[in-house]
């Protein structure tokens, strides 16, 4: 087939991280993209290259992440998902799939991400869903975490809350959300939305904000934390399977 007979598809996927090495590729172990692409292979006969909204990483799950691929099959879109399903493992499923114009990228012309970090805050550890969350005994003062929050919306150079060795240049980003709820009894999310993060940044600003929570930092830290665009001034970073991407907007 010719390129003229190549189509775009559309995917939106949800996936639990734990058994993965992140989204991206990686020599050293098993990762979501590779997953998908000889799913996708095996149904369509095709080698194809699986473009996502952006990277999750090792550990991170995933309730709506947006990817693209391109495919020169004469499948019905309905059959491909339908078979992609079929053969993916149990931690993976495409929830939809369509097709889509030949220009649409899924990581170029996104608008902004929303993450949400989910925190199990009780004294005693839970059994039931400790995959899902950051077990945190202490008691937090949310409203006094809303207040250090405050310093992080707009945008910023975010270097404190990237993580050590990455070589981005530019760490400039642009935080337009934080919403930090107690969802019920014992469990609290926090929910980011930003046009872009650096790599580690909504797990690194949690952290950050868990330690104002436990009162081992004043709310108005953040704003010389900031201004440091120093990492070690910051909080540690939480662990990744509280955190989840859950929607993307384009």
């Amino acid at each position: 087939m010719t390129d003229k007979n190549m189509r775009n598809f559309k995917m939106v996927v949800e996936y639990d991280g734990s058994a993965y090495r992140g989204w991206q590729r990686q020599k050293n172990g098993l990762s979501i993209q590779q997953v998908l692409e000889e799913a996708i292979k095996k149904i369509t006969a095709q080698k194809v290259s699986v473009i996502g909204s952006g990277r999750t990483d090792a550990g991170v799950h995933a309730l709506n992440q947006v990817a693209s691929f391109r495919c020169a099959t004469k499948l019905p879109v309905n059959s491909i998902y339908r078979g992609v399903n079929s053969v993916l493992p149990e931690d993976i499923v495409v929830k939809e799939m369509e097709e889509v114009p030949f220009e649409f990228h899924a990581q170029r012309d996104v608008k902004s991400k929303i993450y949400v970090y989910k925190i199990c805050n009780q004294k005693l550890r839970p059994a039931l869903g400790r995959n899902y969350s950051w077990f945190v005994r202490f008691d937090l003062d949310l409203p006094k975490m809303r207040q250090a929050a405050k310093y992080l919306l707009g945008t910023h150079d975010f270097s404190c809350f990237c993580a050590t060795g990455t070589d981005v240049k530019d760490r400039v980003r642009t935080i337009m959300n934080i919403e930090i709820k107690k969802v019920a009894e014992g469990n609290i999310e926090i929910i980011v939305e930003a046009k872009g993060f650096l790599k580690y940044m909504v797990r690194n600003i949690i952290g950050t904000l868990v330690e104002v929570g436990r009162g081992k930092r004043l709310p108005e830290e953040m704003k010389k934390i900031i201004a440091s665009r120093d990492r070690k001034i910051a909080g540690a970073t939480a662990p990744a399977h509280g955190l989840f991407l859950m929607e993307v907007k384009y």
